[in-house]
């Protein structure tokens, strides 16, 4: 992890294996369902759904502090639990990364490699999840500086000191494939004018770790993204952009990045947003 800006805010394999039984650490585990695992869950994991416990059913990002008040206080964190996150692919991690820093609480890092490396390297595994004592969590309203809506994407259109970056598939970006096309939902294909297009998935390795600090930034710097400007990340309901306001924050130490958490779910179905 050497190069990385803050490799506090990541944690290996080895570490967490020999801390799964620390009574002030909460191992999350992040997916669509439970079965995305396949019953290989990390012992005591407590599971949260992208889809219900954290999206409306129109998508959204739940941001209303009672809820999360409610799903944190469930999952047995308190304001001093150590969160560690995990799923069966290491971009849904970063989104609780983003997420829990989002609503105030600091102590949260990400499992280097996720699930895909634990079971690799045939670490410790269990057919249930784990249970947890309700606790007793105050929210407050979520930190503006770490998002941005849609007005002010908008108005960045055009800005040569602010970047939009389209973190999902090529073929999304060129209109090719859709999350709910027509005619069962609204959404209208191609990307936001202006927008640059890196796929994700780029940032990683094969084994599901992160690229290392200066592959990133070599990677990024082709791309036109760098850390002299405001980045501002999209993706189709806002966690894949989550996953690159993380590497480009904690990783690289971009001072300037915004996650567009609306995405292409809210751009693509507002009647007056361009889009190409």
């Amino acid at each position: 992890m050497t190069g990385y800006t803050q490799p506090e805010a990541l944690v290996e394999t080895d570490w967490l294996e020999s801390h799964l039984s620390d009574p002030h650490l909460r191992l999350l585990e992040i997916d669509i369902d439970p079965d995305a695992c396949s019953g290989q869950h990390l012992p005591g994991a407590i599971f949260w759904s992208i889809l219900k416990d954290l999206s409306h059913p129109d998508m959204r990002i739940k941001l209303e502090p009672s809820i999360v008040a409610n799903l944190l206080s469930q999952s047995g964190i308190t304001p001093q639990t150590m969160v560690v996150a995990y799923g069966s692919n290491i971009g849904v991690s970063a989104v609780i990364f983003w997420f829990l820093k989002l609503f105030g609480h600091d102590n949260v890092r990400v499992l280097n490699g996720g699930h895909q490396k634990w079971i690799a390297e045939g670490r410790p595994t269990t057919d249930s999840l784990g249970k947890a004592s309700p606790t007793s969590y105050p929210v407050g309203l979520p930190n503006p500086a770490l998002r941005i809506t849609y007005p002010a994407v908008q108005a960045s259109l055009g800005q040569s000191q602010q970047v939009l970056l389209d973190v999902r598939t090529q073929q999304e970006y060129n209109g090719e494939h859709f999350l709910f096309k027509p005619p069962e939902g609204s959404e209208r294909a191609g990307h936001i004018p202006g927008a640059i297009h890196l796929d994700y998935v780029q940032m990683l390795n094969e084994d599901g770790t992160f690229k290392s600090a200066e592959a990133l930034r070599m990677l990024l710097t082709q791309h036109g993204i760098t850390p002299d400007k405001t980045v501002i990340p999209y993706c189709a309901i806002g966690g894949r952009s989550a996953f690159v306001w993380f590497v480009l924050t904690y990783l690289l130490g971009y001072p300037n990045v915004q996650n567009y958490d609306g995405s292409w779910n809210e751009w693509s179905r507002l009647p007056d947003a361009p889009i190409v």
